[in-house]
């Protein structure tokens, strides 16, 4: 077999699909957008989450790593919506000149008290309806970030945002099936807003949007008695969050352990929420098993 030239089979190389191809670096304030990112870009992103799996994005405090990261990367992606506070300062810090996606742009917000205040929830996402939307702003950035390697992320994105809306649907219809006097329940703090409004689920908690805050004892005896009126009988602790407070309103009405839910963190790999999908379908399931 005749040899080619060392300069023509560079040449080649060069030329081929695979020399073309190109590797977004991004970066992800947590780990649902990240698994969002990557699912969307395969194989031609790079994804690096700043919170880790079960962390908790509010209390989240960025470190020299993460301001390197930043300083790297093609495009960062963020939710939003008030949920990132500490990302202003770990931009500045690092230097980055980049395009900052705020990937819930075009979401229908829902507003929320918060110590007397009228706020926006930054919990969008956990309404997968939303996480369409999501995955739409990420497609988009991604096709801008790489336009080479554009029909390649819309294939990918279309074929995600359609299972997003699947999964919409059957979450409406779960929900749709049990008495709406059972669609109560209690969790760790105020994450559910977006996910109760879309799927028909009254969500009560001691804490609000922020798992920084604190609850008065006033507050505490409210919901207390607030949860013994309704009836609701069950409770969930949440991956990121501490669980003391709501096991001791629980023993204080009687309600039962109905497991753990996964509204703002993904779990480890070998866990039961190692996606955004799998955490979405866990939570449904598990909120759904225990209203029957």
């Amino acid at each position: 077999m005749k040899k080619l030239p060392i300069a023509l089979a560079l040449t080649a190389l060069m030329a081929s699909p695979l020399a073309l191809a190109k590797t977004v670096e991004t970066v992800a304030s947590f780990t649902v957008l990240a698994d969002i990112v990557k699912q969307v870009g395969g194989e031609h992103v790079e994804v690096k989450s700043l919170v880790g799996p079960n962390g908790d994005p509010h209390s989240f405090e960025p470190t020299p790593q993460d301001s390197q990261a930043l300083s790297k990367a093609d495009v960062v992606f963020v939710s939003g919506l008030g949920m990132e506070g500490w990302m202003d300062r770990l931009v500045q810090a690092s230097g980055y000149k980049g395009n900052v996606v705020i990937t819930s742009e075009g979401v229908d917000t829902r507003k929320m008290e918060e110590d007397g205040k009228t706020i926006t929830d930054p919990h969008a996402w956990n309404s997968i309806h939303n996480g369409a939307i999501y995955a739409s702003n990420v497609m988009n950035a991604l096709i801008a970030a790489d336009p080479q390697d554009a029909e390649y992320f819309r294939q990918r994105g279309t074929a995600y945002i359609s299972q997003l809306n699947q999964l919409d649907s059957w979450a409406q219809k779960t929900f749709s099936a049990i008495p709406a006097a059972k669609r109560k329940i209690l969790t760790s703090h105020d994450a559910f807003g977006y996910f109760g409004q879309r799927y028909g689920v009254q969500f009560l908690a001691p804490v609000g949007f922020s798992t920084e805050s604190e609850a008065s004892a006033s507050d505490v005896a409210a919901l207390i008695k607030q949860l013994k009126a309704g009836k609701i009988h069950t409770y969930f602790i949440e991956n990121q969050t501490d669980p003391r407070l709501v096991e001791q309103i629980a023993s204080a009405t009687g309600a039962q352990p109905g497991g753990e839910l996964y509204p703002e963190a993904l779990s480890e790999k070998d866990g039961p929420a190692a996606s955004y999908v799998t955490a979405f379908k866990h939570n449904v399931e598990s909120i759904a098993a225990s209203m029957k």
